[in-house]
């Protein structure tokens, strides 16, 4: 690991306090560490052996945090062996992590128009980054939610107005409801209340709704599927926004040491190789999908 990383990530025997089991074999997850609690950030992971037969660690997006009362909440799809076998674990038990992992995403001061979005399991960081921001007056965030299976909450219509998207567009996540922080759902499966398409279609409805001078006010945010990420770095490019987005790849080490999670950046006309477990998950949309 290296020196910048040291007392920043942390062991532990992390134990189960709950342990939801969501339709589209969505899980939601909420463990005791209280180390990881008190540095997690929005963006930042962890490495959670799932299981003792199963040494390789998993990694898995942090949703949620309580540093005073040390908790953590994931939200993860049951996919394969290991998030199958995670899915399992009962409350009481232990599990072992390490976290938080990662650099956080980086909100600016000028930029007060955060624009969130999260397409399935890249939903979580997306909502870390909005509870980040209740209760903030100097941000007006919205954030934008995708799935192609139902959503891992029930969503109902919503009770903030956005009245610069169409009147049929109303779906939203109650939790970020309560905390009057402006989201609407699309999805392709006609979903009620959802828009039907792609988020980064929705994105588009609402930036075109935006004057010059309030679209210099955006800044997006984003994670979720390799495709999407693409899209989102095409939309923030053709709207001349900055845009930070979250990579997923797999991992062996998830600490940096193995060099198993590379990607490719270009900076300034130069390409190097990146962790994208350490010196990611986040990065600028234009650096990793250059037009």
């Amino acid at each position: 690991m290296s020196r910048e990383y040291r007392d920043t990530i942390f062991l532990e025997e992390a134990e189960i306090l709950s342990h939801q089991h969501l339709d589209g074999d969505q899980h939601l997850l909420r463990v005791q560490a209280p180390e990881c609690a008190a540095k997690a950030q929005p963006g930042t992971f962890v490495h959670i052996q799932c299981g003792a037969e199963l040494p390789l660690r998993r990694p898995i997006s942090i949703m949620r945090y309580s540093a005073s009362e040390g908790w953590v909440d994931f939200l993860y799809k049951a996919l394969g062996r290991g998030t199958n076998m995670l899915a399992k674990r009962q409350p009481g038990e232990k599990l072992s992590m390490i976290g938080p992992i990662g650099n956080p995403f980086e909100l600016h001061s000028k930029r007060s128009r955060p624009l969130l979005i999260g397409g399935g399991i890249g939903m979580p960081p997306m909502i870390a980054i909005a509870e980040s921001l209740k209760g903030q007056d100097n941000y007006k965030p919205l954030v934008i939610l995708g799935s192609e299976v139902p959503f891992p909450f029930k969503a109902e219509p919503s009770k903030i107005l956005l009245p610069n998207l169409p009147n049929s567009v109303i779906a939203t996540m109650p939790l970020l409801d309560s905390w009057q922080i402006p989201c609407r759902l699309a999805s392709q499966q006609d979903y009620a209340g959802c828009y039907q398409g792609y988020v980064t279609d929705l994105a588009r409805l609402w930036l075109e709704s935006l004057n010059e001078a309030e679209q210099q006010k955006v800044e997006i945010f984003s994670c979720g599927p390799h495709p999407m990420l693409e899209a989102v770095a095409a939309l923030a490019a053709e709207f001349n926004l900055p845009c930070q987005v979250s990579l997923e790849e797999f991992m062996a080490c998830g600490i940096g040491g193995c060099a198993g999670c590379v990607t490719p950046v270009t900076k300034e006309g130069e390409v190097s190789m990146k962790r994208v477990c350490v010196d990611g998950p986040i990065f600028n949309a234009a650096e990793v999908f250059p037009t």
